[in-house]
């Protein structure tokens, strides 16, 4: 890897290992390898959204080209908002993508993907389902979101009602993590998600 990709990620690594939000347990950062290409953050839900107690784990590759170019971010934890694929974790931000800068650090980039969990952009969406959830049943979006944060990042548990229909589609068979996407994304219709698993 480029040196200066190298010197400059050392730094900021440090940076977030330091820093108050850290202190606070809201943002954290390790290395998965020693050579500074790729790392794992975590961020916690922030209070008053539906992730608030959960825990969320992130993919980070830094690129040869960095800081010039933006490092590749993508959730590892499921989770279920506008702006993140409910499928594969990628995440549509501007910073990392077009809007980046070169004076932008890791820690820059974990305080925007929590401060994106608290205001979503549905309008600009990675995930049409749940932007449309989120526009159209904003009071079945928060419970799903909800659901999601407690079943895959360990937040408080919530909505037996939910589980309770997961459960009726595990027992004919269907995969626990498939049901719950079915479910989500008709509204918790177990009649339409049970038609869309099987036709």
């Amino acid at each position: 890897m480029a040196n200066i990709a190298v010197q400059r990620i050392k730094r900021e690594f440090k940076e977030v290992v330091r820093s108050e939000e850290v202190a606070k347990c809201a943002i954290k950062v390790e290395l998965v390898n020693d050579n500074y290409t790729e790392l794992k953050g975590e961020i916690s839900g922030p209070p008053d959204t539906p992730y608030e107690g959960g825990n969320f784990v992130l993919e980070i590759k830094v690129p040869e080209t960095y800081p010039f170019n933006p490092p590749k971010v993508k959730f590892m934890t499921k989770i279920w908002h506008p702006n993140i694929s409910s499928v594969t974790g990628a995440i549509c931000l501007d910073i990392l993508k077009d809007q980046w800068a070169a004076a932008m650090t890791l820690r820059t980039v974990l305080l925007s993907l929590q401060a994106l969990l608290s205001a979503a952009e549905p309008d600009d969406p990675q995930d049409a389902v749940v932007a449309r959830q989120f526009k159209e049943n904003p009071d079945i979006f928060w419970l799903t979101a909800k659901h999601w944060s407690h079943a895959y990042a360990g937040a408080p548990k919530s909505y037996p009602e939910f589980d309770a229909k997961i459960k009726r589609l595990v027992d004919i068979g269907v995969d626990e993590h498939r049901a719950r996407v079915a479910l989500s994304s008709y509204n918790w219709d177990l009649e339409k998600a049970t038609e869309s698993i099987f036709s």
